[in-house]
């Protein structure tokens, strides 16, 4: 395992030990990325708390696109496995549902379960790629985006609007259905469009059956969003300054914080894979990241040490897409790497042993 002081190699213990006088020295400390294996998720919890840090997920906005449709009027959804068993009508909205190979896996199957078992599955997207491959209807988005085309579907599926518009068509497509299902990303989609979405769900759920299959984000921010329930009681974005976890998504969102000088140190944790912020280097920093970032070459942050990347050189309880949980994630090649959970532990334990405690 690599580590840099600096821009200076160093170490692992040396690199741990510059960590803990950077963090020791803050006032306002955050803890941002969080695209790790869960263990080091509760360690970065423990730490923060320690510090009286605040935390901020890279997943975000995709987390609280979900989120504040969720806590605005709730959410009616279902699972992969559901979707393939019984879904009938299968609307696709926007760009992201095609990466991977969940619409391919849909296109592939037809309704086993349920009313529909038997029939044939219909394919509908809207503001999507057109995918050539996969035979479905594809209705264009509207210039003002995803959030505006499901504002004007829904008044033509509730009758506000009506003649013989493509959306007039896709209503009546929807209102067919025996078992729907719209696939869709929330940060694709937004907040505003979500809350639009989840309220044409609603609607259609007053003569038919449909659901919100929502595709999780790449970077843990699920796991994200179950740990800080079970750790805080609240959602990802809390602060620990006043000696008990507070929740404020636009209070503690890391960037923000950082670009009004709020902010005087980061500790930026990823393990896994994640875009680097625009902000990193720009603060004193600690970088965690697993063997082979980009930031691991020792210049990004003033200490940055790495670790093994769940799944791949270490072991780690990760979100699974498919099975939509939390599970336990086999290393493909285990090797003696540290990992994040006990580098954040090390560093804990030393900024204890120098009296530091929020």
């Amino acid at each position: 395992m690599a580590a840099w002081v600096k821009g200076g190699a160093a170490d692992v213990d040396a690199a741990v030990e510059a960590a803990a006088d950077l963090l020791a020295a803050s006032r306002v400390p955050v803890l941002a990325g969080l695209s790790a294996e869960v263990s080091a998720l509760r360690a970065a919890y423990r730490l923060a708390e320690t510090l009286g840090a605040s935390l901020d997920p890279v997943s975000g906005p995709s987390v609280y696109a979900e989120l504040g449709a969720l806590s605005a009027g709730g959410a009616m959804t279902t699972t992969r496995a559901e979707t393939i068993g019984r879904a009938d009508v299968v609307l696709i909205l926007g760009n992201r549902p095609w990466d991977g190979d969940l619409i391919a896996e849909i296109a592939e199957a037809a309704p086993s379960r349920g009313r529909a078992a038997g029939g044939e599955r219909a394919l509908l997207s809207l503001g999507g790629p057109q995918n050539g491959a996969t035979r479905h209807v594809a209705y264009a988005a509207e210039a003002g985006g995803l959030a505006v085309s499901l504002g004007h579907l829904r008044a033509f599926a509730k009758g506000h609007l009506a003649g013989e518009a493509a959306y007039a068509d896709l209503a009546r497509r929807l209102y067919a259905a025996q078992y729907g299902v719209v696939v869709y990303d929330p940060e694709e989609v937004g907040e505003l469009g979500v809350e639009m979405l989840q309220g044409l769900i609603r609607d259609l759920n007053e003569s038919t059956r449909f659901f919100a299959l929502t595709l999780a984000d790449p970077f843990q921010g699920r796991a994200t969003v179950q740990l800080s329930a079970w750790t805080t009681g609240q959602a990802p974005r809390v602060g620990f300054g006043r000696h008990q976890p507070e929740h404020d998504p636009w209070r503690f969102d890391s960037a923000r914080q950082i670009a009004a000088g709020e902010a005087d140190a980061a500790l930026w944790l990823a393990s896994l894979p994640a875009p680097r912020p625009a902000w990193l280097g720009s603060l004193p920093t600690v970088a965690i990241v697993g063997e082979g970032s980009p930031e691991a070459a020792g210049e990004t942050a003033e200490i940055v040490i790495t670790v093994g990347v769940p799944g791949q050189n270490v072991g780690g309880a990760l979100w699974n897409e498919r099975r939509g949980v939390i599970a336990y994630t086999e290393p493909k090649a285990a090797t003696d790497a540290q990992t994040a959970a006990g580098v954040l532990a090390r560093i804990r334990d030393r900024l204890i042993e120098k009296g530091v405690s929020c």
